[in-house]
Formats: structure tokens, sequence, C-alpha cells
């Protein structure tokens, strides 16, 4: 696809990855914010990508008749029309409400190079010629929208482009010729290449970027069971200010996706410009990742003797468990345990300003490991820890890190008689801080990545934790081709 529309849509809807749109008025899981900061900087880009593009435009050729002094009518041409350079010095972008955005261009220049050539019979006179295009202005307004099957759409609605001055230079210092090229041509000239200056970016955001928002993928995949959707819950918003991006932002699994329960809350964004552009992710993000991984059983474990450390003072043996639970060893003598557990819901991640937590409830199965190899069950714990959760930012995604809490154990049933739990928590706690958080840590380092473009790199980067969502800030880098 062309440059110019490359760097418009790398810069501007980097974040339009689309796929079925929800039912009316659903909230969106994430939002994209693109400041006036941010659109000046895609201003920028977009001029500078544009600046290339025109130098590619073809003219036509100019001819005619002509009166040659002293000589009579003749033919002229002026053809081989080049445009040699071009300087776009300045551009600006901003949002039109309920519609999408509008790219201005103004104070630029183009130099055209040419030929000219003049016949009358046996008489020939051909030689070059610099024309010097100034005051040019360029306007044109991008709509942006959605398709029935959630994908964006984008058309170049108006384009308007003015030329305030053409200075002409002629080889073999021929009045008449200058004279004829000011009087029949110029006007001509002008306007051709005012609208070949249109021509071409409509044919850029028709041929280019629309087709190119098509191929945007709907989903993004996590790892071998889970993706994710940033499909748009509705057209791109453009206020005064800024233009908004909703998208769902839903993990689900990706073999069997089924309806969630959960709902995305409001969320209530602060009014911060600082940055080029702003991700809200609220709380539902993670926890239909949570959903999903809880179903897949990615939370439950099992522990069995030869992951306890050899000096622990308890081992999953019965003979172990005799102080405290005689009548364990005394049913099953001399027989190892294994410990089962699962997370008996989908752990809930907790957004309040400044903090994360969550905390999982699991249920511990003990069963006897009998010498028929069958297992039978002997007790059941109820595990209840806190979690402190710690989120971080980088260029193109979102990861985290688990802090352990207290765990606290109780006692829920035991073929074995009553004893007390808690003289399990030493171990509880070793296999947690050496297993589980380990596996589920490497897991969160991994991350999501945000719903980014190729060749757009984000820096200067900052994040803040509100209720019920994160809302992290950026500046934008296009590296260009």
């Amino acid at each position: 696809m062309g440059a110019w529309a490359r760097a418009l849509l790398s810069i501007l809807l980097a974040l339009l990855l689309t796929s079925t749109p929800e039912a009316l008025g659903a909230n969106p899981g994430l939002v994209a914010r693109i400041t006036n900061k941010g659109l000046e900087y895609a201003a920028q880009e977009g001029r500078l990508a544009l600046q290339s593009e025109l130098l590619k435009i073809t003219l036509p050729d100019f001819t005619g008749d002509v009166r040659i002094p002293h000589i009579g009518r003749g033919h002229y041409e002026f053809h081989s029309l080049n445009i040699h350079s071009c300087e776009l010095l300045r551009s600006a972008m901003r949002p039109v409400p309920g519609q999408g955005l509008s790219l201005s261009i103004s104070d630029s220049s183009i130099r055209v190079q040419g030929r000219w050539k003049v016949r009358k019979s046996f008489l020939k006179l051909q030689g070059s010629f610099d024309v010097s295009v100034k005051g040019i202005s360029i306007s044109v307004n991008l709509l942006l929208g959605s398709e029935s099957s959630g994908r964006p759409t984008v058309t170049a609605s108006r384009c308007s482009s003015n030329i305030g001055d053409v200075e002409v230079d002629m080889s073999g210092d021929l009045g008449w010729l200058l004279n004829l090229f000011h009087n029949q041509i110029e006007s001509r000239f002008q306007k051709v290449l005012e609208s070949k200056i249109c021509e071409m970016i409509q044919k850029s955001v028709s041929s280019n970027l629309q087709p190119y928002l098509q191929t945007l993928p709907v989903t993004k995949e996590i790892d071998s069971f889970a993706g994710i959707d940033y499909s748009l819950v509705e057209a791109p918003r453009a206020t005064a200010q800024m233009l908004e991006v909703m998208f769902k932002g839903e993990i689900f699994h990706r073999n069997h996706r089924s309806p969630v329960t959960l709902l995305a809350p409001v969320m209530s964004l602060p009014e911060e410009h600082d940055k080029m552009v702003y991700f809200a992710v609220s709380d539902y993000v993670f926890n239909t990742a949570s959903l999903v991984y809880h179903q897949e059983g990615h939370l439950n474990f099992s522990i069995t003797d030869d992951m306890i450390p050899p000096d622990s003072n308890i081992r999953l043996t019965t003979k172990s468990f005799r102080p405290f639970v005689p009548r364990l060893a005394r049913l099953y003598p001399n027989m190892n345990l294994e410990l089962q557990g699962s997370v008996t819901s989908a752990p809930i991640l907790n957004f309040s300003p400044g903090n994360l937590s969550v905390e999982p409830y699991m249920e511990i199965d003990a069963f006897v490991l009998t010498p028929s190899s069958s297992k039978e069950l002997v007790f059941r714990l109820s595990v209840a820890t806190n979690v402190s959760t710690i989120l971080t930012f980088n260029t193109s995604k979102i990861t985290g890190f688990l802090k352990p809490g207290k765990v606290k154990v109780e006692l829920k049933e035991s073929k074995a008689g009553v004893f007390n739990a808690e003289l399990l928590e030493a171990l509880l706690n070793y296999y947690i801080l050496n297993n589980l958080y380990p596996k589920f840590n490497d897991k969160l380092a991994e991350g999501f990545l945000l719903p980014l473009l190729k060749q757009v790199q984000l820096y200067d980067l900052g994040l803040q934790i509100h209720k019920n969502f994160l809302f992290l800030g950026a500046n934008v880098h296009y590296m260009r081709d």
C-alpha cells in the first residue's frame, strides 16, 4: 500500500482491530484515545508521507496552436512534465465530531520541470521550462465508520486543493512563449494539478487504506487456547478534542467460545491530554481471562511427596500425619498422600485507585494412594489467600506479576477425624510460593499485546490504576520504511 496511507493508518488507526459488533449500548472492555497531540504527530507523519507520494503524480501534456510573431500560426507542446520537488511545510489534523478526521496542509510548494516545443512547417523551436507552484493548500476529510461485520471503514468524504501562485521560467527568453503559458496554459495546469492531488489522495484511501483495514485480524492469539477479541462496539468516535476507539476487549476460549456472563463496567476516564495516546483497559479484560483459564483447568494443581523438600518436617505420608491425625495412620498405614487443588471459581481481579488485588479461594482434596493404585478421599481443605497484583506496561503489551499473601487453611470435611488444618499451612505455603506462583507469573510475564499495528512503537509510558480500569498513557513513534 502507499506510504501515505500506511502512515495515516498506523498512527491514527493502529487501534482498529475488529470483529462482530456488540449490541447497541454495550460497554467497551478497552478504549483507545488519540489526543490532539497524537493527531498533530499523525498530521506530521502524514505530511511527510504525502510529500513523497506527490512526487509520483503524472501530469498530462499541454498542446495547441499559437501565433508566432512574424511567422504566423504554429503548434506548441509542453510535455514531459515531472514533479521535481515538493515541500509541504504546515499540517494540522483535527477531529470532526460525528464524522472522523480532517487533515489540512498549507504553505506548501511544488516545482515542476518539463520540455516545450513549437513547430511551424520548416521552423522548430524547443527548450525546457520550470514551474514553481506556491501557496498550495490541501484539505481532506476522513470519514470513519464500521461495517456490520465489525470491521472499520474509512472514506475520503471531501477533498479540496488550491494553488495560490504559479511562476514560470522558460529557456530561450521568448516573451511570447511566456505569455502563451500565462494566458492559455496556466489556469489549465493549475486545475489539473489541483485535481491530480485530490485524485491521488482519494485513490490512496479507497485502494490502499480501506483494503488494508479489511485485512486486520479480528482477534489476536494469546496462547494455544486463549485469544482476545478486539472488535469495535461502535464506529470510532470523534469529539472536539480527541478520537476514541471502543473495543470489546474480551478474552475467550479459542476452541469453544461461549457467552460471557460478566459485563464491562462504565469507565470514567481522566481528562488527560499530555500524551499522544491513552488506553483504558477495564477489569473486564482480565476477568474474562480468568474465566477462560479457570475453565481450561489452568488453575488446578496437585502435590505429591516427591515435590516436598527433603528437610521438610511434614511429608505427604500417613506416617508423617500420625502426630496430628492418628486415625489416618491407623486406617492407611505407611501410604503416600496426594493433594489435589482447584480454585473454586474464577478469581476476580479487584481494581481500586492505586491498587490491584485478587482473593482466590481454593479447595484441596487429600487422597490416600492405596497399594492397588486407587485413590481414596480422606479429607478436604478450604484455602483462602489475598494476592497483590503488579501490572506493567511496555512498548507493546501489558504484563503482570503476583505477590503472595498469607495462606489460611480450614478443614471442611474428614474421614479420619478432626485435626488442626493450620499445621499444613507451612507445606502449602512452600508449594504455592515455589510452584504455583512461578507458574502463574511465567504466564503473566507473557502478557497480552495491545492492539497496535506494525511500524508503531510506544515510549514515555505511564500507568495509573483507577476504579475498574487501568489507564495507560504513551507517546508514539512511527518507524518509516
